[in-house]
């Protein structure tokens, strides 16, 4: 089947749901022991298997099924720092796992919007949301150049392609500029624009050796200038 013949699914078929559920597993990311995600069990199997599958509908691979160095950054330094987000409207952009937005919500956070354009995403924000006990409001949207007066923007390891950085530098300087906490977390991706931020925090943080260079990532969260 070609990407042209494949069927159009509504992020809320069953059909998603049913997949993540089959190819993950109810546990905590090793850095924040906290919360708990459904996430891939067998990462390489399912990374290649969803590859081909997602394939034929013209879907991006399943991100939303790890939870990543900078995300588990990001989520760490909101647990610990809960001032940083308490009472205010956050955006989790690339929410992928709802890892961050979860973290935000468990913090105290108003209300958490978590956005990602993978339809995978949103039934793993709605699974992991409810195992984790808090409401995200989530959203399968493009907001990159939108401002929707959120207080803070969160974001994980957004910046490992120049396109996407070249998109978002600009855009979260813009927000930055009028008012929001931009705090991203990277583990040292390549498009980083190290020069226009401020340092919050660095931690070690485990990863899934088969996706990444090294078992454990140095991750730093950053703060836009």
């Amino acid at each position: 089947m070609t990407a042209a013949e494949a069927p159009v699914l509504e992020p809320g078929s069953d059909r998603f749901r049913r997949f993540v559920l089959n190819n993950t597993a109810l546990q905590s990311p090793p850095h924040v022991p906290e919360i708990k995600l459904h996430l891939a069990d067998e990462a390489h199997d399912l990374w290649h298997r969803t590859e081909e599958e997602l394939a034929t509908l013209g879907l991006p691979p399943p991100f939303w099924a790890f939870a990543w160095a900078g995300g588990q950054g990001v989520a760490r330094y909101v647990l610990d720092h809960p001032a940083s987000v308490r009472d205010k409207n956050v955006l989790d952009f690339a929410s992928g796992s709802g890892l961050v937005g979860i973290a935000a919500a468990l913090a105290g956070a108003q209300h958490v919007v978590a956005c990602d354009i993978d339809p995978f995403a949103l039934p793993a924000i709605a699974l992991n949301a409810a195992a984790n006990g808090v409401s995200l409001d989530a959203r399968r949207d493009d907001l990159i150049g939108s401002d929707g007066g959120w207080d803070v923007v969160l974001a994980g390891d957004v910046f490992y392609d120049k396109a996407f950085a070249d998109l978002l530098i600009p855009w979260f300087t813009s927000l930055a500029t009028r008012g929001a906490e931009v705090i991203v977390g990277d583990p040292g991706r390549s498009y980083f624009p190290k020069n226009l931020l401020h340092e919050l925090g660095v931690y070690t943080v485990p990863v899934t050796r088969v996706l990444e260079d090294a078992e454990v990532k140095r991750t730093t969260v950053w703060r836009f200038a």
